[in-house]
């Protein structure tokens, strides 16, 4: 099979990341599914990354809005509760902070050097409602 470079695609082109039919595998979870070897789920793109999300338990409330907008999958959920960010695909574009409801946070991003628990650990208070 000969690959197309990024740059070769047209405008509006579709690119399927499974080997069958995504019809035929949407029930199974996702570390279940044959992934094309090109796609973004096989492929690392933790290289481009500068900072990269933290996830804090302690203020989540499971609305998957970070899952949902994840361009790359990276935010990872079990029986219905986020449990953290895969990092292996995760590029560092923040979407998931921007579109979490949560005072404060559940998701910072932090330097990609840093360690999650020193990230935790710089992790701001809730912001209280100023009274007019």
């Amino acid at each position: 099979m000969e690959y197309k470079g990024w740059n070769e695609f047209e405008i509006g082109s579709v690119l399927f990341p499974f080997e069958k039919k995504g019809d035929e595998i949407v029930q199974e979870h996702a570390d279940k599914r044959e992934y094309r070897p090109d796609s973004s789920y096989k492929a690392s793109v933790a290289h481009w990354r500068v900072e990269k999300p933290v996830y804090n338990n302690q203020h989540c409330i499971n609305c998957y809005f970070c899952w949902v907008y994840c361009p790359d999958s990276s935010i990872l959920v079990r029986d219905e509760k986020m449990t953290g960010v895969d990092y292996v695909h995760c590029k560092g574009c923040g979407v998931c902070v921007d579109v979490c409801p949560t005072n404060p946070k559940s998701l910072l991003m932090f330097n990609d050097y840093e360690s999650n628990e020193v990230a935790l650990s710089k992790w701001p208070a809730k912001e209280e409602k100023k009274k007019d």
